[in-house]
């Protein structure tokens, strides 16, 4: 991207008009624009009505001649359905929107929740594992989120069967959180209809995407990020190697979350994957009290009181760059990336620019859909 826009490091205010309501859905919803992208583009616009406009200058920039931004209608028609769900909309700056999931580059602009909004302000644990559980597991996650749940601690999960199932059920008197791959108003799987009810009931259904969407397998890396988000730490029942329940364990390392583990029989493949976070410095957990032991200490370095608060410095406007220095920088980023995901991080140190400089591009090329992130900071080539 180019020209001269002023960025902001401040988080911009929640929208308090149906109008900017309707334009941060509209942003969002804008084809390659994800939640990294458009909290850049509030930063650099300093609305979502001016990133909307912007927006087709900044793909064009990007080589994307034929961009269209969100029609009205769909956003329309996403609030419909919303209302007719029984949902409401929970935007990032708002006093129910949970405090650790705000704190992330890729927080969820807005998310769609069902039930008691109120209760994802309060401290949050996270409980996952595998969904082909074993009667211990099952046994050890009932345990440790009635115990958590009793001890003040709202209970996060992602509604899937075996673990996430049984932590869910066992925090249902103090209030559980259940974040859906899909819609809000979709439940997956069917089996989990009655809990999701009593969820509802009792506790909070959330997500980010539009309701009536059916979820899908991209969904689940990103709702995992959430579920980690909203927690100070997470917890890992049991899971395999290879499953969405490491998934959740990487993001919440990313996150600076802490991360614990219960230990299993090596002979046993549902154990494997926490015995490999323990090996890696997961914190080993026996019961409850492990846990609260772990989340004593705080995650997270308390904000200085606005008195406190030391002056700001606006930054200096973005340079200017000639074409052929974008599409030489966009040939560079590219060179570094392949299929696998890698930090952003990472990537901007390799190329020893200026985050000024690499950001845009990199939104450059997300819009052109020549690179897609992934949860965590990661970046990977598209295609």
């Amino acid at each position: 991207m180019t020209g001269h826009t002023q960025t902001s490091t401040h988080p911009p205010l929640p929208p308090t008009t149906e109008a900017e309501r309707f334009d941060w859905l509209r942003l969002l919803r804008s084809r390659r624009v994800g939640p990294t992208t458009f909290w850049r583009l509030m930063a650099e616009h300093g609305a979502a009505s001016a990133g909307l406009a912007a927006l087709p200058e900044v793909a064009a920039a990007a080589g994307v001649s034929d961009y269209r931004i969100c029609p009205e209608g769909v956003v329309a028609a996403e609030m419909a359905a919303g209302a007719r769900a029984g949902a409401s909309l929970l935007f990032r700056g708002e006093a129910d929107y949970p405090a650790h999931l705000a704190e992330l580059d890729d927080a969820p602009p807005f998310v769609w929740v069902m039930g008691r909004p109120g209760l994802l302000s309060r401290p949050a644990v996270a409980i996952v594992g595998a969904r082909n559980a074993s009667s211990l597991g099952a046994r050890m996650a009932r345990l440790l989120a009635r115990d958590l749940s009793a001890a003040g601690w709202v209970v996060v999960s992602g509604l899937a069967r075996g673990i996430d199932a049984e932590a869910h059920g066992a925090a249902l008197e103090e209030g559980t959180a259940a974040v859906m791959a899909g819609g809000v108003d979709v439940i997956y799987p069917q089996e989990n209809i009655r809990l999701a009810g009593a969820i509802r009931e009792r506790g909070a259904l959330l997500s980010e995407q539009p309701p009536g969407v059916q979820p899908q397998a991209r969904h689940f890396p990103t709702r995992n990020r959430i579920v980690s988000g909203m927690a100070q730490g997470v917890v890992v029942v049991e899971a395999a190697v290879k499953s969405g329940s490491l998934i959740t364990a990487r993001c919440a390392l990313d996150q600076g979350r802490e991360v614990m583990a219960v230990p299993g029989h090596p002979l046993d493949g549902r154990a494997g994957g926490c015995n490999l976070l323990l090996r890696d410095g997961a914190r080993l957990v026996r019961h409850a009290e492990d846990v609260l032991e772990a989340l004593a200490v705080p995650c997270a370095a308390p904000h200085p009181a606005p008195n406190d608060a030391l002056p700001t410095i606006p930054p200096a406007p973005p340079e200017r760059y000639s074409q052929a220095e974008t599409r030489a920088l966009h040939q560079r980023i590219l060179d570094r990336l392949g299929p696998v995901p890698v930090p952003e991080d990472q990537v901007i140190r390799d190329l020893g620019g200026a985050v000024g400089q690499i950001a845009p591009a990199l939104t450059d090329l997300e819009l052109e859909g020549r690179l897609e992130r992934r949860p965590g900071g990661l970046l990977c080539r598209s295609g």
